[in-house]
């Protein structure tokens, strides 16, 4: 039996605490296109490209929920393949749902706190405060960890090798996650204390910022770094609403 859309993105604000959450402008989390109020079957994707949305439809599926949403690189005009994406949600009745940072920081579902789990590491706790929340997880190690075998979980855990900035001790102790593209936040990042840092992306200058910092830095790829968190929001999905997902894997090397 299908379930009505208002329930679901209902149930999704408010478990990822949409209304109080900030975020960036273009984030726009929550619902942000409708279908005529029904869903039958989920999809979930990092991103809502044009790729991902034909996907979704060939999959017959009626609910898109991605990390980066339909707004995410600003206004442009609405042409070529912007045009046929939006042609082909609104034709197809595809709903689309984004959840940014709400589902970066979430304790349970969230990108930062499921890295960390799939790497076999401890809980961690909330550090890197920005407009009233903060963004990452502070891990502290009570046992040895070395440079190389965190390299090697993490190559396992995302398919492939991370780029390392080899700037701190060989022997970890406290890491920083910030999935996604924290790179540019490392001087503010080595100042809470932490020797290794794990995001996705960074700018150019920030590996020789690493070294002279004297820390860590594992760059996994932004992709790679935050498919854990709509994975599990479809399995949340399932598990609460008995609604069929199904993940959409659209790399972007990135």
């Amino acid at each position: 039996m299908p379930t009505p859309l208002r329930d679901i993105t209902t149930a999704l604000d408010a478990e990822l605490g949409i209304a109080h959450t900030p975020d960036y402008p273009g984030a726009l989390n929550g619902l942000q296109l409708e279908n005529p109020g029904h869903v039958t079957k989920v999809a979930c994707a990092v991103d809502a490209c044009l790729p991902v949305v034909e996907a979704a439809v060939e999959q017959q599926c009626d609910l898109l929920i991605v990390h980066h949403g339909l707004f995410w690189g600003g206004p442009h005009k609405i042409t070529g393949g912007l045009y046929r994406k939006w042609q082909r949600a609104i034709q197809s009745d595809l709903a689309i749902y984004s959840a940014h940072l709400p589902l970066d920081i979430h304790p349970t579902l969230g990108n930062n706190a499921l890295l960390a789990e799939s790497l076999g590491l401890p809980t961690g706790t909330p550090f890197f405060p920005w407009k009233g929340i903060e963004l990452g997880l502070h891990i502290q190690l009570e046992t040895h960890l070395t440079r190389d075998t965190l390299a090697g979980r993490l190559a396992e855990t995302l398919g492939s090798p991370a780029h390392l900035c080899p700037g701190g001790p060989e022997t970890i102790s406290r890491i920083g996650i910030l999935t996604g593209g924290a790179g540019s936040e490392i001087h503010a990042l080595a100042q809470t204390g932490i020797d290794t840092i794990i995001t996705g992306e960074g700018p150019h200058w920030s590996y020789t910022a690493a070294e002279e910092l004297g820390i860590n830095l594992f760059y996994g790829g932004h992709y790679a770094t935050e498919t854990f968190g709509v994975r599990a929001l479809g399995q949340w999905l399932e598990q609460h609403h008995k609604l069929p997902h199904t993940f959409i894997n659209h790399p972007t090397g990135l």
